[in-house]
């Protein structure tokens, strides 16, 4: 079986440690930054018995470098930043893997796209064509039938009116991505029932707002929106797989990834479950890139398919 079958195969017959030590071994010969990276390391493929040997490469060599095959690719994934800001820059060799992968994930939580009415909310997202987020919310939009499906601006004013007709609509389910920043903005101004929607914030200010907590966030967002839970999604530029949380920012994994969480002062060094530290991510989706990824983010393990984001590292 193809790596790329393979990767996806991981819950219905390969074991996610088995895929995940093949694909360290196949990046090692083919992506030259992350094999010296090994090297440096003096990490050998032929010693590494089990994931927690896999060295994982820090996140910010996706501004510094280019990840995977910059003269041949699918797709160029960037970052959000202002032109001052470095951006990750993320080359994909095969579009088609990110789509299988995306709504492999969306299908295991939510079901099928196509029973959904789909809405975004994404400011500062729209102005980026670039934006993987972007990209998979536009697939999740064409997948869905229903014509009030589509994006939605933060700056029309007639925005809370179409809010409204969204939550009278007879849709089985009701989908509302939005950024963070821009459900916050709204939800200051409007107390708007959507009480038959989801409401899915997709994280951060990006540098619109002052941060907040999560759950200081989500408080304010039930109250003006009148929905019991805040789901939210996690994921990122460098990575093309999703973790999903429904409530109480508790998030569980597709099958593609697996969170790991690293000691902050010892990075080589794995913690046990209910120990905060920072979070790796393996991520077998990134298969023509770098599978094994150190965040910025930190977080701690709840159990073996479970993590919570608990906020990033200083100045990152």
């Amino acid at each position: 079986m193809q790596l790329d079958n393979k990767i996806f195969g991981t819950e219905s017959g390969d074991s996610f440690a088995q895929v995940a030590l093949e694909v360290f071994k196949f990046q090692y010969a083919n992506i030259e930054i992350y094999k010296d990276f090994c090297d440096l390391l003096k990490v050998n493929p032929s010693t590494v018995n089990e994931i927690s040997a896999i060295p994982f490469l820090p996140i910010e060599f996706f501004k510094s470098y280019d990840i995977g095959d910059s003269s041949n690719y699918d797709k160029l994934f960037l970052s959000s930043g202002t032109t001052q800001q470095e951006r990750s820059k993320h080359y994909i060799k095969d579009l088609d893997v990110y789509k299988r992968s995306f709504f492999n994930g969306f299908n295991k939580f939510y079901g099928n796209p196509s029973d959904y009415l789909i809405a975004a909310i994404l400011p500062g997202y729209v102005d980026n064509p670039n934006s993987s987020l972007l990209f998979m919310v536009g697939q999740f939009i064409k997948a869905a039938n229903d014509p009030l499906s589509g994006y939605y601006s933060f700056e029309n004013d007639s925005l809370i009116e179409q809010l409204k007709k969204i939550q009278a609509s007879n849709a089985n389910h009701k989908l509302i991505f939005g950024v963070s920043f821009a459900l916050l903005a709204i939800a200051e101004k409007h107390q708007i029932d959507l009480s038959d929607c989801i409401i899915m914030e997709t994280g951060g200010m990006k540098g619109k707002r002052k941060e907040i907590v999560r759950e200081e966030l989500h408080s304010i967002l039930k109250n003006a929106f009148q929905v019991n839970n805040i789901h939210s999604e996690y994921g990122m530029t460098e990575m093309l797989s999703q973790a999903y949380s429904k409530g109480d920012g508790i998030f569980e994994e597709s099958s593609t990834m697996k969170v790991l969480i690293r000691n902050i002062y010892q990075p080589l060094q794995l913690l046990s479950n209910h120990k905060s530290g920072g979070i790796n991510i393996i991520d077998l989706s990134n298969l023509y890139s770098v599978s094994f990824l150190a965040t910025q983010d930190l977080g701690k393990k709840l159990s073996h398919s479970t993590f919570q984001v608990l906020g990033r590292f200083d100045q990152s």
